[in-house]
């Protein structure tokens, strides 16, 4: 058994009598230098965190047969160790006693509710990922990475509309040294910054509901438009954890929405010079992690990994065996969408529907515009869609 202990900066004093227990019968201690510098010398073995820290794995395994104590900040299950223990060794041999964390104490410092606030952590992240988290009135707390942290949110906040959110930094919460000062006054790693989202004047939100402002994307014109990018993501039905495939992904943005609905996506595109456009698309939109694959499908398609739960076909429809290979790519329960726009594009998806079943629409939008003096409606290209779920 490992027994994880939440400890804050107010060390061994802020334990429970329990904890205190654990820590002086314990035969190994586990934790960062600054965590054991906070223990007096009790006769234990005492062990740092490997770099890289999966490498820690091999040093506990091969003390499993010592009383092991685990030293963690605060809230251990929180973006913390104990989430990392329980997965490699099972929770059936990781006990966990927490402590109250820096989340708990920012919001006591700020009076906030804490069931109203969004916890998110950019110590090890891309601080892209917390773009689609902002919203009018939403309140943040963000775990930093280090004391350059709060002033990267700020450029964050500004370059996404939210440069007049109100930000407080609280640093070493919990422990002598403990304060709560401005962007500029931060002087400490152990710091979360509080933000208060309020949109800038003339700014208009994104919402993580598809779709996007067509404009929110950087593109050369291949690009699902807004209005059936949305009714083909709400076929596509992204659910949170869930796995796309975007085949000729273009730049990228069904994959990207996907994302920000809170799934996992893999974008597959041919062409090198869009590959750029979709990362930068990805990490302007919040979505960093957005794995992306060069070549043309169906050779660059990763058969090899499980089976996805949705896959988008949105180029190259009437190549010879693609949907064939992704029909078949699908676990039971997945769904495939494909779109077309040209007769050829759309026999190859009348073929699938025989073989298949599903659902056909055709999708038409038009969009008013100035002709003259007056003003008409200029229809697009009618895109014809097919939807297939996998029994």
């Amino acid at each position: 058994m490992i027994t994880v202990i939440g400890i804050g900066e107010d060390g061994l004093d802020g334990l429970s009598a329990a904890a205190r227990t654990l820590v002086d019968g314990a035969e190994v201690l586990v934790g960062g230098a600054r965590h054991l510098a906070m223990i007096p010398a009790n006769g234990a073995e005492r062990l740092t965190w490997a770099s890289p820290f999966a490498d820690s794995r091999t040093l506990l395994e091969a003390r499993a047969d010592k009383r092991m104590v685990v030293l963690a900040s605060g809230e251990p299950l929180w973006f913390g160790a104990a989430v990392t223990l329980t997965g490699w060794f099972g929770a059936d041999r990781v006990s966990v006693v927490p402590h109250p964390g820096a989340f708990s104490l920012a919001c006591a410092h700020l009076g906030w509710a804490m069931q109203d606030c969004l916890f998110l952590t950019i110590h090890g992240r891309p601080l892209d990922s917390l773009a689609p988290h902002l919203a009018p009135g939403r309140r943040l707390l963000i775990l930093a990475e280090d004391r350059t942290s709060p002033a990267k949110v700020v450029a964050l906040l500004a370059q996404h509309g939210y440069g007049a959110s109100p930000v407080v930094v609280l640093e070493n919460l919990g422990g002598a040294a403990e304060r709560i000062t401005d962007v500029s006054g931060c002087a400490s790693d152990l710091c979360v910054v509080a933000v208060e989202c309020r949109l800038d004047r003339g700014v208009r939100p994104l919402s993580t509901v598809p779709g996007l402002p067509d404009e929110a994307f950087e593109h050369d014109g291949q690009l699902t438009k807004r209005d059936i990018r949305a009714a083909t993501l709400a076929a596509l039905a992204p659910l949170p954890g869930q796995v796309l495939w975007d085949v000729g992904a273009g730049c990228g943005s069904i994959a990207i929405e996907w994302m920000r609905a809170g799934g996992q996506a893999v974008a597959i595109e041919s062409k090198p010079e869009r590959l750029d456009r979709i990362a930068r698309n990805a990490a302007r939109l919040g979505v960093p992690g957005l794995e992306i694959i060069a070549g043309r499908a169906p050779d660059a398609l990763p058969l090899d990994r499980e089976p996805p739960d949705a896959i988008f076909v949105g180029g190259g429809v009437s190549e010879a065996g693609l949907l064939d290979i992704c029909w078949s790519a699908l676990g039971r329960g997945g769904r495939l969408v494909a779109n077309a726009v040209t007769m050829e594009g759309e026999a190859a998806l009348v073929a699938l529907f025989g073989l298949h079943g599903g659902e056909m629409t055709r999708l038409s939008v038009a969009h008013l515009d100035r002709v003259g003096g007056f003003h008409a409606w200029h229809p697009a290209m009618p895109v014809t869609r097919y939807v297939g779920w996998k029994k």
